[in-house]
């Protein structure tokens, strides 16, 4: 089963996804795949928060590329945290759209079980720039691309999840 959570930054996806696939796993040790670069100390700060809260509870990968090579060396169930700096770290690396959006078609039909964490991003006014609009385009086109393909779609705001699908 493929599940997203998706919703604003700070709305809790992160929390509400981790506990939703450790109650789906049954008791087995998911995989989590973090996709963060380790960019500024602001960043650390927030990664260390992700690794303080899940603990020993997951199977930590660390991959901010190769998401397809990633996953295919996961057997189990595994958390993608998250799409949205992976998206972001594809555009830094000089990925091309249709590159990207090419590698996330073949994650989505791997035969795994996967919950998958992005950020909404296009709720809020045009971006100013090139790049910003480039990034809230292609975020749309991935979440629209993912959501397709679960069996499951939560949106998640003030702490809370919105079963959409």
């Amino acid at each position: 089963m493929k599940t997203l959570f998706t919703g604003g930054v700070k709305s809790g996806k992160s929390r509400l996804a981790e506990a939703y696939i450790l109650e789906q796993a049954g008791g087995r040790k998911p995989y989590y795949l973090a996709t963060t670069e380790f960019i500024d100390d602001e960043m650390r700060k927030r990664i260390d928060a992700h690794q303080q809260r899940r603990q020993d509870a997951f199977i930590t990968i660390e991959e901010p590329v190769k998401l397809l090579a990633a996953l295919q060396q996961c057997p189990g169930p595994v958390l993608v945290e998250c799409i949205s700096m992976w998206l972001n770290n594809q555009l830094f690396h000089g990925v091309s759209v249709a590159g990207i959006l090419e590698e996330l078609e073949a994650v989505m039909q791997l035969p795994c079980s996967m919950v998958l964490v992005h950020n909404e991003v296009g709720l809020g006014i045009i971006p100013d720039n090139r790049l910003a609009r480039q990034y809230v385009d292609l975020s749309g086109k991935a979440a629209q691309l993912i959501a397709a393909h679960c069996e499951r779609v939560f949106f998640c705001t003030a702490g809370l999840k919105l079963q959409m699908k």
